[in-house]
């Protein structure tokens, strides 16, 4: 019961002493990290749990009619009503958050071991552009489903995994790089879980590919169903790569003030 009074007590407004001025909002950083993966998470739930419970044969048919038993991404998400809207939404709400997170990874860098080094400041701008257009890119194929322009759909969600993809990269580089002679376990816990999940996710995307591929050859029953579950698989541990951000910045918080106008920062 403490804990969660302290927990409320410091998402409330809160107040510094008199010879500053006074803070309005006091947030955990690592709220904002669980608040911004459970968006798209609860989001990419709904669609396929609602979609294999009342629109199975609409999601679930291929152009080789043979028997399929999961909906891809692109028919749970896009294909049918509730289900677009409500990953629209939930995809909308945390675009904002995820812009957030990324310059918070940028300023983290930069302030890194050797984030003076000429290398490390062209990895950090890559990988902030990088993360920037796996956003951008995830908003385009959301708003623009398959069926609605197919030929940007795909060509968003191209750009989306490569983005990605690189962003994961580079950020197990830069760690890689940025490591101290003293690591903490939060620090040791949050670059072993980015490799992990790096190469989890390259691995499922390549099987993805192979079977996306093997089922447009030979139209075998079941092949396309292996297909939507890596994509899951992708999906999900690209989410939960962007979670060990709540291990980055586990003592960090984020505060709304107003700004002083005799003090510079």
């Amino acid at each position: 019961c403490l804990a969660w009074r302290s927990c409320v007590r410091r998402l409330l407004p809160s107040y510094v002493p008199s010879d500053r001025e006074p803070v309005l909002v006091r947030l955990p950083f690592t709220g904002l990290c669980v608040v911004t993966v459970l968006c798209p998470l609860c989001g990419f739930l709904f669609c396929v749990i609602w979609s294999l419970i009342f629109n199975f044969e609409e999601t679930t048919s291929t152009h080789c009619m043979v028997r399929n038993y999961l909906p891809s991404i692109s028919s749970a998400i896009g294909g049918e009503s509730p289900q677009r809207y409500v990953w629209r939404f939930c995809i909308g709400l945390h675009a904002a958050p995820r812009l957030l997170l990324a310059l918070a990874y940028w300023k983290l860098y930069r302030r890194g071991p050797s984030s003076m080094a000429p290398h490390q400041t062209t990895l950090c701008v890559v990988n902030f552009i990088a993360n920037l257009l796996e956003n951008l890119a995830l908003l385009i194929l959301t708003y623009v489903s398959s069926t609605d322009n197919h030929r940007i759909h795909e060509r968003a969600f191209l750009s989306f995994m490569a983005t990605s993809q690189l962003h994961m990269l580079l950020t197990c580089t830069i760690w890689q790089r940025n490591r101290k002679p003293t690591v903490t376990p939060e620090e040791r816990t949050s670059f072993s879980w980015k490799l992990r999940l790096f190469f989890f996710n390259v691995t499922c995307f390549t099987l993805a590919i192979g079977c996306y591929l093997r089922h447009n050859a030979y139209c075998e029953a079941g092949v396309y169903t292996l297909f939507a579950l890596l994509e899951y698989m992708v999906v999900l541990s690209n989410m939960a790569f962007h979670m060990t951000a709540y291990w980055d910045f586990n003592n960090k918080e984020l505060f709304i003030a107003t700004w002083p106008p005799d003090k510079s920062f």
